[in-house]
């Protein structure tokens, strides 16, 4: 059982037996959720802009190719995963990240129902980066903050996280469950205290929303962190890791209190 994300340090060294020009890279596909943001979105934060902090850098580098309000659709329409799938390397990850912009259902340009074309492009982000000799992780996609009137918490994606699931067995893929993941830590954090992990604020604090903000899709700094502590989590687990430990890398995770 892991301890509380507060109390968890994950020290990942990556010892890396290729030329220092050929290191291996990480590859983070998916929405705003995970997205870099510039300095004027202040104080919206997305988890991948954490994950470095896991790393060291000299043997690893992170592509952060997620993008605001796309889906697994519109990410290969717009060619973002084209450009992602061409630079793969044999040794390299690829993390995958989807559902909440597939579920728009009057949008054309990013509605992927979750048992058809949503499946058939996670199948396809699957079959792609193993051609390539990259490893794909398939991740579910995280939490959005709704509690109802009686302070029980609220699920709002439907299919798309078993979907995941699915293809991850189906194709015998490494997942991690951010979905599960993120309920539990919203839920331990409660109706009022769980704002704190979204973007809660009053007016005048940050010139972006000058009238204040309330968004419970979208992560505060200290939500990311939570968020990204869960993913490496997640990769901390056995049969993760043991994927991560080919011939030409050695990942080590030390956890420490």
């Amino acid at each position: 059982m892991m301890k509380p994300f507060l109390r968890i340090l994950f020290l990942v060294t990556l010892t890396a037996f290729r030329p220092a020009d050929d290191k291996l890279t990480l590859f983070l596909c998916g929405d705003s959720t995970l997205a870099d943001k510039l300095p004027a979105d202040k104080p919206e934060t997305g988890w991948g802009m954490v994950l470095p902090n896991y790393f060291n850098t000299d043997a690893v580098q992170i592509q952060n190719h997620a993008v605001n309000g796309r889906s697994t659709k519109s990410f290969i329409t717009e060619g973002r995963w084209q450009k992602v799938v061409s630079q793969v390397k044999k040794g390299d990850w690829v993390l995958i990240q989807f559902g909440h912009n597939d579920q728009k259902v009057a949008d054309t340009t990013r509605s992927a129902p979750a048992q058809t074309l949503y499946r058939q492009n996670l199948i396809r982000f699957v079959n792609e980066t193993r051609a390539k000799g990259g490893n794909p992780l398939l991740i579910t996609p995280v939490m959005r903050r709704k509690f109802d009137e009686k302070g029980a918490f609220v699920d709002q994606h439907g299919e798309y996280p078993q979907v995941v699931k699915d293809v991850a067995k189906e194709l015998k893929v490494p997942m991690i469950d951010l979905h599960a993941k993120s309920q539990a830590v919203i839920e331990k954090h409660g109706v009022e205290g769980s704002k704190l992990l979204f973007l809660h604020y009053g007016a005048t604090i940050f010139p972006k929303n000058p009238k204040g903000l309330t968004d419970d899709t979208h992560f505060s700094g200290y939500g990311a962190a939570v968020m990204a502590s869960l993913v490496m989590e997640g990769s901390y687990s056995p049969n993760i890791r043991k994927r991560m430990q080919d011939s030409s890398y050695k990942c080590n995770f030390l956890m420490v209190s």
